[in-house]
């Protein structure tokens, strides 16, 4: 690493800040946080912009344990890994502490808190995966029954934690989303979301409609509502106050995330580059934008970067703009995707990736963005392809009633490893859809699909290649890779 950029770590982490070593924030620790930062990735690095200017992290409540278990927001939303966690991050962590980091609170930094804290295999999620459990009760309007299948985790058949305890809870596990770019992710869509034909959940505080694209099964309304059911869930607070809650939601609104420097591609926020890259780019392009293929790309134009020349930077620019092109343009056939095809936009549909991931500098959808592309449900899943197979995630037999609307692709009868929407919705036609995610920061983030199951950014295309049946050769997905690095 240059004395530059060790020079931009140290000025984010000040003497107090405890673990420079892989630049984790400490909850509690103190320290300034900088305006600009830069932290290494796979790949090269990732930027921070905290537009506001630097930040003082002590009491700040962002940073400052509130609760019983000794974590902050931050704890999850770390700035060196895109204002997420990664699974290496956490492995890391692991190994340093003896697994007593705050990160690993037995609540749901394990795979169920009945398990022995002390053993690597109850937090084998959260360090191969990067995942957080997260438990929900079965909505009261369910339309249909669950089942427990197979739990490797162990909660869900936990005596005390399971589907059958005296509060029976739903265990599923999930990776923490980003605390950045967040006036995107929270941008108010139209007030009738396409994928219910029916009216978009409201702001509590102001009665407006709203994204409904925060989290992975767009549970929570707001920014204000997430760190309030954040901080009395994952951190334990007994309260937290509205100065408190302003205060998180204030400094979450103004922090910006974007790769800045690839090993081989050199500095990508050079004057006269692409537009979209880094994180002022981010700051700067207003939200609610939709990437049109004609004339508006979603990340905008690398046209800049499409003369290939002799060099390995040169070559490997021309890659990127050609991964943007695929992105963009590649037509296939989008088939059997729930709230994709179920909504009259036709079955099969030839598309792009853009035709879904349509907003403009985030890649994420305009409209509340929930769909079942086959992660979490059988036969698509990314699991082993039989629900009897070894793995690491719970398996749910859904089975819904006959008065309900089926899905419309796997019937009444649904073998899953997370219900996504309909644990929130309780509609059949839901099992399985997760909100899609931004594509910023990713080098800094992996694994990547909600349950953490692509290990690199090769594994997700591959298995986008398979799910549609693109077709894609091993240059295009080359291409495609180096795009969404550079993002």
């Amino acid at each position: 690493m240059s004395a530059a950029a060790i020079a931009v770590i140290s000025a984010a982490l000040s003497s107090a800040q405890q673990a420079p070593a892989n630049n984790w924030i400490q909850a509690g620790s103190g320290g300034t946080l900088g305006a600009h930062l830069e932290f290494p990735t796979s790949t090269g690095r990732v930027g921070v912009l905290l537009s506001s200017g630097p930040v003082d992290t002590k009491d700040h409540p962002f940073f400052t344990p509130l609760g019983s278990n000794g974590r902050a927001c931050v704890t999850c939303h770390q700035p060196a890994y895109g204002m997420s966690l990664s699974a290496e991050a956490a492995r890391e962590l692991w190994r340093r502490t003896n697994g007593r980091d705050p990160l690993f609170a037995a609540i749901d930094g394990s795979n169920c808190p009945d398990q022995p804290q002390a053993l690597e295999k109850s937090h084998s999620l959260l360090l191969n995966r990067g995942l957080i459990r997260i438990f929900l009760p079965v909505p009261k309007n369910a339309e249909f029954s669950i089942e427990v299948v197979s739990d490797p985790p162990g909660c869900n058949t936990s005596p005390a934690y399971g589907l059958k305890s005296a509060t029976p809870m739903v265990s599923v596990y999930r990776r923490p989303r980003m605390a950045a770019n967040l006036k995107y992710v929270t941008n108010p869509g139209p007030p009738i979301v396409l994928k219910l034909g029916a009216l978009a959940d409201k702001d509590p505080a102001t009665g407006r409609p709203v994204s409904m694209n925060l989290m992975a099964d767009a549970r929570e309304a707001t920014l204000t509502t997430q760190a309030y059911s954040a901080a009395m869930g994952h951190i334990q607070a007994r309260s937290i106050s509205e100065e408190q809650l302003r205060r998180i939601v204030e400094f979450e609104s103004q922090v910006y995330v974007a790769q800045v420097f690839d090993r081989t591609g050199g500095n990508l926020v050079e004057p006269g580059g692409p537009a979209a890259l880094g994180p002022q780019a981010m700051a700067s392009h207003r939200p609610g934008v939709l990437g049109d293929n004609d004339y508006d790309s979603v990340f905008l134009l690398f046209d800049m970067w499409k003369k290939s020349g002799g060099t390995a930077q040169e070559q490997f620019r021309a890659s990127v703009a050609r991964g943007a092109d695929i992105f963009m343009f590649r037509q296939f056939w989008l088939r059997d995707a729930t709230h994709i095809n179920s909504i009259g936009l036709g079955n099969p549909l030839k598309r792009t990736c853009a035709t879904c991931h349509n907003a403009q500098m985030t890649g994420q959808d305009l409209g509340a963005g929930w769909v079942d592309l086959g992660t979490t449900n059988y036969p698509r899943w990314t699991e082993p392809p039989l629900y009897s197979d070894a793995q690491e995630l719970p398996v749910f037999k859904i089975e819904c009633k006959t008065t309900a609307q089926p899905h419309p692709y796997l019937g009444r009868v649904i073998y899953t490893t997370d219900p996504g929407r309909a644990l929130i919705s309780g509609r059949c036609v839901d099992v399985g859809s997760i909100v899609m995610q931004q594509f910023r920061g990713l080098s800094a983030r992996a694994p990547y699909f909600s349950n953490g199951s692509a290990k690199n950014l090769r594994e997700l295309v591959d298995y986008y290649d398979r799910r549609f049946d693109m077709q894609l050769r091993e240059t295009e997905k080359q291409d495609l890779i180096n795009f969404l690095e550079v993002l």
